[in-house]
Order: C-alpha cells, then structure tokens, then sequence
C-alpha cells in the first residue's frame, strides 16, 4: 500500500471520528462540512479531496460505529469463556459505549439518516442483522455446554437480548442521564437470565 492511500485513509479515519465527536456533543443538525473541517484543522474545500460530501462523511461515522460495535464483541468474547458471561458483560459493555458516545442513539433514532438514502437503510441494515446473527452464535454455544436451554431458538433470543438495552439506552438518552441505567440492567439482565438459562 502507498504511503500516500495510507495517509489518505488516516485522514478519512480522522474526519469520520471527529464526525462523531460532532454529533456526540451538538447533535446530528449540526454536523456540516464547516465544522467538521474546523475539528481537524482543514480547509472545508480540503475535506473535499477525501470525501465526496456531507453523505459519504455520515456513511464513514456509521462504519466507524460499526467497527467499534463489533470490537465490543470480540473484545468481551475474548476476555469471557462462558456464553451467560459473554452476554452478561456484554450488554454492560454496550450501554457503557452508549453513555460515552451520546452519538449512537442521535445517529440510529434520527430519521435524518435514513429519509431520501435507502442503501445507507440497508447498510445499516445488515450492521444489526450480523450483530444478532454474533449473538445468537453465542446462544448456540451455551446451549451446545447446556447452559441455554435447547428449546428455544438462538435468533429470537438474540433479538429478545437487543431488545434488553435499546429501550434503555434511548430512556437513558431521553432523560439527560437521569434514568439509572446500571440499576435496570442489572434487573432486565437477571430477568432475561431466568428464562433462558437450563434449570
């Protein structure tokens, strides 16, 4: 690879992160090729010479929260042996990304991102399918050891799993920080546990 594609990658790389950044403190409106040149310490006319417009930069931030979203589970899957482990300290691990990067529930929620652009629909699209399609694997592996009951199917679960910290992160969201988020997990995780772990 050419050190010039390599320091043009860095460059987007810089440019989608500080498109996150953006969004994270201001919200979604104001993210403009204005500011985000400003972030980086570029001209707005040389931001053009990386991407195309503002679309192609929210596309970057979307794959930036896509490579980080999936670090998270490979992250956890490596430090935890234990299927019930891994989506225990797993859905903690994601409403700490949550709460750290205020940009998720302002990109996913915002209907800005999706009017007028189905391809970016789709993409985001598959993002959440391959993400259930990785836990429900974890599912199958606790029910291969038998801690998951064998009855019930991994992709229902998955969703059931996802369904444990999307509403909570958009109360948390919602309510400034107020809604406690770790306390309600705790209880929704030990709920959830009781249904699908073998007795």
């Amino acid at each position: 690879m050419s050190k010039t594609k390599l320091d043009t990658e860095v460059r987007q790389e810089q440019i989608a992160e500080a498109a996150l950044m953006l969004v994270h403190t201001h919200g979604i409106k104001a993210l403009s090729i204005g500011r985000i040149a400003m972030s980086v310490g570029l001209a707005p006319s040389a931001l053009y010479r990386h991407f195309k417009d503002k679309s192609a930069i929210l596309d970057a931030v979307l794959m930036q929260i896509r490579i980080q979203l999936f670090g998270l589970v490979d992250s956890v899957c490596k430090e935890h042996e234990a299927p019930l482990e891994r989506l225990q300290h797993l859905l903690r691990r994601h409403i700490m990304f949550v709460q750290q990067f205020q940009a998720l529930p302002r990109i996913l929620f915002s209907d800005q991102v999706y009017t007028g652009n189905p391809a970016r629909k789709a993409r985001i699209h598959e993002t959440i399918m391959e993400y259930l399609g990785r836990i429900a694997a974890i599912v199958k592996d606790g029910q291969h050891e038998g801690s998951i009951r064998a009855d019930l199917d991994p992709g229902t679960v998955s969703v059931m799993f996802l369904g444990l910290f999307q509403p909570t992160a958009m109360l948390w969201f919602l309510s400034d920080g107020g809604f406690d988020t770790t306390k309600h997990i705790d209880r929704a995780w030990r709920v959830f546990l009781e249904g699908i772990r073998s007795k």
